[in-house]
C-alpha cells in the first residue's frame, strides 16, 4: 500500500514542480519507511538532503496526506549507499533526466528552475532586447565571442527569468551538457560546507567540471573574502577551458561594493547587458500575456477596456509588482463575479497604486544630479555658466520636466528664477544630445532609476 502511495504521489510532484525540479530533486529520493507520522526519507547527498528539507518538504507531506497516510513530519538524511527504491514512477524518459544535474554520482549542486521561466514566455522590449538577444545566443550552444555574459539592473526586471530559459533551452537542445545554475548565495553554502567538511578538493572538481556555469546575484559575494577567492580561480578556470559563464548582479560589475577589483576586471571583459526599466509597451505587453493565461483560468471573465493601459500607466517601477497587481484582480473579480472595470482595479489594488504613486520633487531631482557630478548644489542653481556646470543643471531641468508635474515656469523659480524659455532651451539640449550621445545617455537611466527606486 505505501510502494503504491509514494508511487502516485510521485506522479503528483512531477506534475506540480516541472520535469526538472522532478528529475534534480524528487527522483533521486527514496522513501524509507513511513512511521509515527514521520516519513523518513534517503538523499544521496548532504546539499540534496538540506535543499529537498528547505524547498519540497511540505510538498511532499501535504501530498502524502491526500493519499491518507497522515504524515505529520517529513525528514531526509543522507543514505550510506543508494537503496533500491519502494516504488517508482513509470514514466517516459525526457531528455532533461541525462541533464547536468544526473551528470555527476553526487549530482551538481544547482537550484531549481522554474518552469514558468522560458523563452516563450520572456515578453521582448526596447528596454531587454539586447538582453534577450544576447541570452538566446548562449542558449544555442555553440561557441560565443563573449564570456562571461553579464545581465544587471534592478528587482523583477528579468534577470532571473533569462538565466533560467538559458538553461531550460541548453538542457533540452544538448542535455548531454553539464549545466549548472545557482545563485551566489547557494555557491557561498556549498563553499563553507566544502571547507568544513573538508571536501574543498571535491567541490573545485565538481564546479569545474561544467559546461556552463550560471551564477546569479553576485553582488551576494562582496565582502566574503575566501568565497571572492575560490570563485575567482573557478571563473578563471572555466574560462581557460572555453566553458560559458553567465553571471547576473542588481547593479554594474565596476559598482558592486566589496566586490575585488580582479573580478570586476574579470566580469568587465565579457558582455555586460544592462536590463533597463521597462517603458509603457513592455508593461502593457506583459500584461496582456499574464492576462491570456488568465483567461483559459477564469473562463467568461471579463475585462473592460483600458485597464490594461491603466495598470502599464500606473503601476512603473517593477515587474513582479505589476504581474502581482493582475494576479489579485483576475481573483479578486472571480471571487465577488464581477467584471474587471477601471473601478474595481481601482478598489482592489489601492495600496499598489498609492505605492507606486511616489512624487519625485526637483529638489530631489537637482541633489541627486549635483552628486552624481560631484558639484555643488549652490552652483546648480546659482548663475554659473561654467560647462561643467550648465550640462548638469540641464540634466537637471530635463529630469524635472519628464519625471514631476511641474510647469516651465515652476521648475524656473527652483533653479534660481530662470525664465521658462531658459528651461525649454535646456531641456531640448538634452533631448538632442542624448541621441547621439552614449555616456549622457547611460547617466539620464542611471538618474532616473535611482530616483525612482
Amino acid at each position: 500500500m505505501i510502494e503504491d502511495s509514494w508511487g502516485r504521489v510521485r506522479h503528483e510532484l512531477l506534475k506540480t514542480v516541472g520535469q526538472n525540479n522532478f528529475t534534480s530533486w524528487i527522483e533521486p529520493l527514496t522513501l524509507e519507511h513511513l512511521d509515527g507520522g514521520i516519513a523518513r526519507f534517503a538523499a544521496p547527498t548532504k546539499f540534496m538532503r538540506d535543499w529537498v528539507s528547505r524547498n519540497f518538504a511540505e510538498q511532499i507531506r501535504q501530498h502524502l496526506n491526500k493519499e491518507g497516510l497522515e504524515v505529520e513530519r517529513v525528514e531526509f538524511h543522507v543514505a550510506e549507499k543508494r537503496p533500491t527504491p519502494i516504488a517508482k514512477v513509470t514514466r517516459p524518459r525526457a531528455p532533461q533526466a541525462t541533464s547536468a544535474a544526473t551528470q555527476s554520482d553526487d549530482n551538481l549542486p544547482g537550484a531549481p528552475l522554474d518552469p514558468r521561466f522560458t523563452f516563450d514566455s520572456f515578453v521582448v522590449g526596447k528596454p531587454n532586447a539586447l538582453a534577450h538577444a544576447a541570452a538566446r545566443r548562449v542558449a544555442e550552444g555553440g561557441p560565443v565571442s563573449f564570456n562571461p555574459l553579464f545581465f544587471y539592473g534592478g528587482v523583477g526586471l528579468g534577470k532571473t527569468h533569462l538565466m533560467h530559459a538559458i538553461a531550460h533551452e541548453l538542457r533540452t537542445r544538448h542535455p548531454e551538457m553539464k549545466v549548472l545554475y545557482l545563485s551566489a548565495e547557494q555557491f557561498t553554502y556549498r563553499f563553507i560546507q566544502a571547507l568544513r567538511e573538508k571536501e574543498i578538493i571535491a567541490f573545485k572538481e565538481l564546479f569545474r567540471a561544467v559546461d556552463v556555469l550560471m551564477v546569479d546575484d553576485v553582488q551576494f559575494i562582496a565582502g566574503k573574502d575566501s568565497t571572492q577567492e575560490e570563485f575567482f580561480h573557478t571563473f578563471n578556470a572555466l574560462v581557460d577551458q572555453n566553458r560559458q559563464i553567465v553571471i547576473s548582479g542588481d547593479r554594474a560589475p565596476g559598482e558592486i561594493k566589496g566586490l575585488e577589483e580582479r573580478i570586476k576586471s574579470r566580469l568587465q571583459c565579457g558582455l555586460v547587458v544592462d536590463l533597463h526599466p521597462t517603458d509603457y509597451e513592455l508593461r502593457l505587453g506583459i500584461l496582456q500575456q499574464k492576462a491570456e493565461m488568465y483567461r483559459n483560468q477564469y473562463a467568461g471573465l471579463k475585462i473592460a477596456p483600458g485597464v490594461m493601459e491603466f495598470l502599464a500607466h500606473r503601476i512603473t517601477t517593477n515587474v513582479r509588482v505589476l504581474e502581482g497587481a493582475l494576479t489579485r484582480l483576475f481573483a479578486f473579480a472571480s471571487l465577488v463575479g464581477r467584471e474587471i472595470t477601471l473601478d474595481l482595479a481601482q478598489d482592489c489594488l489601492s495600496d499598489i497604486l498609492r505605492a507606486s504613486d511616489r512624487k519625485v520633487t526637483v529638489e530631489e531631482i537637482q541633489r541627486k544630479v549635483a552628486e552624481h557630478y560631484n558639484i555643488r548644489l549652490t552652483d546648480m542653481i546659482g548663475p554659473k555658466r561654467a560647462r561643467t556646470i550648465a550640462r548638469p543643471r540641464q540634466v537637471a531641468m530635463y529630469l524635472a520636466k519628464t519625471m514631476t508635474t511641474r510647469s516651465l515656469p515652476e521648475i524656473g523659480r527652483r533653479f534660481g528664477g530662470r525664465d521658462h524659455t531658459t528651461i525649454m532651451h535646456g531641456i531640448r539640449k538634452i533631448e538632442e544630445l542624448k541621441a547621439t550621445d552614449s555616456q549622457l545617455s547611460d547617466d539620464l537611466e542611471l538618474l532616473r532609476r535611482s530616483l525612482e527606486g
